[in-house]
């Protein structure tokens, strides 16, 4: 199969000046002589992109994916290496990119689209889908820059989309419209999939790049340092995160330092009865590896130091997703277990035969609680885990479910 980009050995430098000298005097005297430091936003980048595939590009910010993509569509040059691209080159890298805001919506359709090769006879055959497709058929002969940020979006995806492209790029502008027009959008994209048309897409969302990337390439400061199937990019991503102290705490080890997350109202606080010491994940089935695969069964070893004797406790465990929103909850008592009578050093363990969860990192939070709910360990001491999805479904969690297929005979009158 031809390649329908090539990239070699791409780098791309920045100079960062220390001053910034503004009057044509300054520049003069300064000629030549302004200190600067490189920055290297893209450093030996090289790999082919295939005709007809769709291809990810994911990274934390500032890894370069942006940088990239602008110079497949020749917005940027890149400082040495090569970029070869076979086609008609469509892109969409950021929001009002190529819009000028004095114009109106038509006039900047007109615009854009001449810009990127389309002659004005095909602009005004497609002037009419294009505005179909953006819904801004009231705003279209408004200036622009009344328009808001999702319209903007609306209206370069328009344009982007009906220039009939080969090539296809499109950057973290999907997240600004709203649900309805990002369906829309992710329903042309896989239109052009079917039409064999090669798409390079960038995203912050894992779950998108699954749904939609055949393969995918993870940058980190201008190296790519993953790449492969959409799963195995998303896990060089989290563990490159990790090492970079995105998330704190590690994955399927000890619990991470407590946070006091309590609001001082003046009064003073009860005596602490309880101290969890750590918690560790442990699951058995990760075979040295640092992350556990859907439906695995982990532990939780629950590490605690009792002042005193006390009886009648009960637990409280959760799980927090990696937006931190609430996943799961429970207290042990709702559940039926008996209470706890704990005295000195200790260990209770948390099973879990099927943590039925999808890619992430999750955080937990375990708490001691008392016959009365009275919160006995009052400092949240957490633990993450990583979970990584090797299969192409998408979400939260993993919902085991089988197919029946039977034919229904026909009744003929």
């Amino acid at each position: 199969m031809a390649n329908a980009i090539e990239i070699d050995n791409v780098t791309k430098i920045f100079r960062l000046y220390q001053e910034k000298y503004t009057s044509l005097k300054e520049r003069v005297i300064h000629a030549g002589k302004n200190p600067f430091q490189e920055f290297y936003a893209l450093r030996d980048v090289g790999f082919d992109i295939p005709e007809g595939s769709t291809v990810g590009l994911l990274g934390h910010n500032g890894s370069g994916k942006s940088t990239l993509l602008k110079c497949i569509a020749g917005i940027l040059q890149p400082t040495s290496g090569e970029i070869r691209v076979k086609g008609r080159v469509s892109s969409m890298l950021e929001i009002g990119a190529g819009f000028h805001p004095e114009l109106s919506g038509r006039d900047n359709i007109y615009l854009s689209a001449t810009l990127l090769g389309l002659p004005v006879k095909e602009v005004a055959g497609r002037f009419d889908a294009i505005v179909e497709f953006s819904e801004l058929g009231q705003f279209i002969d408004n200036q622009v820059k009344h328009y808001s940020s999702g319209m903007y979006a609306r209206l370069g995806f328009a344009v982007a989309v009906n220039v009939d492209p080969d090539v296809l790029l499109v950057d973290e502008v999907l997240a600004v419209g709203d649900e309805n027009f990002q369906r829309k959008c992710i329903d042309r994209i896989k239109l052009f999939q079917r039409e064999g048309r090669t798409i390079v897409f960038v995203s912050h969302s894992p779950d998108l790049v699954r749904a939609i990337c055949q393969s995918a390439y993870v940058l980190d400061h201008g190296s790519i340092i993953g790449r492969g199937d959409p799963g195995d990019a998303i896990a060089a991503l989290r563990d490159s995160m990790q090492r970079g102290g995105g998330v704190g705490g590690t994955i399927i080890g000890e619990a991470i330092a407590p946070t006091a997350d309590t609001v001082s109202t003046g009064e003073a606080e009860p005596e602490k009865l309880i101290d969890i010491t750590s918690i560790k994940t442990v699951s058995r089935q990760s075979e040295g590896r640092e992350h556990i695969l859907p439906h695995d069964a982990l532990t939780f070893e629950v590490n605690y130091h009792a002042i005193a004797p006390i009886g009648g406790l009960s637990v409280t465990f959760q799980i927090f997703s990696p937006q931190n929103e609430m996943v799961f909850s429970a207290n042990t008592k709702d559940l039926g277990i008996d209470t706890f009578d704990l005295d000195g050093d200790g260990v209770i363990e948390i099973n879990f035969d099927d943590m039925a969860l999808l890619d992430g990192i999750y955080a937990t939070s375990v708490n001691f609680v008392d016959h009365d709910n009275a919160l006995l360990c009052w400092h949240e001491e957490k633990a993450s885990f990583q979970v990584v999805n090797p299969s192409r479904v998408s979400g939260m969690v993993a919902l085991n479910f089988s197919v029946n297929s039977y034919s229904v005979p026909r009744v003929i009158h």
